[in-house]
């Protein structure tokens, strides 16, 4: 009788934030298509949180249809912020809790791998007609301006300052800055405003993405803008990531991660440290039937209940979906926005910064991303805020 313990077959699945745009669907499927001929053997599947199909419930249901007992789960994001550190998590242990058998292993976020800040020069090197294998000395003529996702985490926006730097330094750029695109500030406007007064007569705009989606086109959006009034000065647009096969060796790096269990050793994982945090009391998981949508996060755009918005910003969502998990301490009241989610979001603290996402309103923003504004700040901005925004904003240009 043998005594050896039969292997489990496993399977890999990558975790995206999703979105309404069906163009970053089908280029989210790209890298797991990429990563599917670094692992042959191997199913790979691949879901998103909110907005897109699949979901990550059906990615992991067809891992589980295929046989496979230990799953390699990987975060489809650049940095650890709130998708990454808790909504992910909470879905995984929920449904490896209701699958008897089943063994997930969370992996970390893409982070500033190597292959990552190269995947990235190349982009730039290639949005001025550079050969990344060639490149030159310097760019001393050249202000470079990264723009981030922007989020209430504020590790995650110092990642983003930090890869402008370590980029800036390698390609070796006259002068460079990090703008954001989300709740943080500067904001991407402003910032770009405030940085041609350094007098830079060509400025790289380079967004730190992988996929397309609504806030690629927003910044676009803003570039062009800007452009416009300026034509002296030359703005050149970078393309977001995509499936750069460095990027798909980032994810590769991973996967390979957890196989050799490095992450069984140093310092805490996101899955540790989401169970820790849960068991101590610091988050809540709220269930749904489905993934979760939060109105504060215009990423996306418009959804159906956006369009209920009256432009008085009495602010009506009904959510029924899946998991999320919110930091207790988190917790705001918008006076006359009543979301009517059953549990609170988290709110950035500097919202009402003079650099930071308020500088948006009036500039053709989406008619969801008010829903993160106080009704002070709206007052305070009311004579910007575009009576028909629905129609003009930048991110639902196609």
């Amino acid at each position: 009788m043998s005594n050896t313990t039969p292997v489990k077959k496993q399977g890999i699945m990558i975790c995206g934030h999703g979105s309404r745009d069906k163009d970053a669907e089908r280029e989210f499927g790209l890298v797991a298509k990429g990563l599917k001929e670094r692992f042959p053997h191997l199913p790979v599947e691949y879901g998103f949180l909110e907005f897109s199909a699949p979901n990550i419930h059906m990615g992991l249901n067809s891992l589980l249809s295929q046989g496979v007992e230990e799953i390699y789960a990987v975060p489809g994001m650049l940095f650890a912020a709130t998708h990454a550190k808790n909504d992910i998590p909470s879905v995984l242990t929920t449904y490896e809790e209701k699958n008897a058998g089943l063994h997930i292993t969370y992996g970390r976020e893409l982070g500033l791998q190597d292959d990552m800040i190269e995947a990235f020069q190349a982009r730039i090197y290639e949005s001025l007609g550079l050969d990344p294998r060639n490149p030159p000395e310097n760019l001393y003529d050249t202000l470079l301006v990264v723009v981030g996702r922007g989020t209430s985490d504020t590790s995650a926006n110092a990642e983003a300052a930090k890869l402008t730097r370590i980029v800036s330094e390698n390609m070796g750029f006259g002068w460079s800055d990090t703008v954001y695109s989300g709740v943080t500030y500067p904001s991407v406007g402003v910032g770009l405003e405030n940085l041609m007064k350094l007098g830079y007569k060509r400025i790289v705009v380079a967004p730190y993405f992988l996929f397309t989606g609504r806030l690629i086109k927003r910044i676009q959006g803003y570039v062009d803008k800007v452009a416009q009034t300026n034509p002296t000065i030359e703005f050149i647009q970078t393309p977001y990531l995509s499936d750069h096969p460095r990027v798909i060796d980032a994810f590769q790096h991973r996967v390979e991660e957890i196989m050799a269990g490095e992450l069984q050793t140093g310092e805490e994982t996101l899955m540790s440290s989401f169970k820790r945090r849960l068991a101590a009391g610091e988050v809540d998981v709220h269930h749904h039937h489905a993934e979760f949508v939060d109105p504060q996060d215009d990423t996306q755009g418009l959804s159906v209940s956006d369009h209920e918005h009256s432009h008085d910003h009495s602010h009506s969502h009904d959510h029924s979906h899946d998991t999320h998990i919110h930091d207790k301490s988190h917790g705001h009241s918008h006076g006359s926005h009543d979301h009517n989610h059953g549990h609170s979001h988290g709110v950035y603290k500097h919202i009402g910064h003079p650099m930071g996402p308020r500088t948006m309103i009036g500039e053709g923003i989406c008619c969801c991303f008010m829903g993160q504004f106080t009704d002070e700040i709206l007052e305070e901005e009311k004579d910007k805020i575009d009576g028909d925004c629905t129609k003009t904003a930048f991110a639902h240009r196609k």
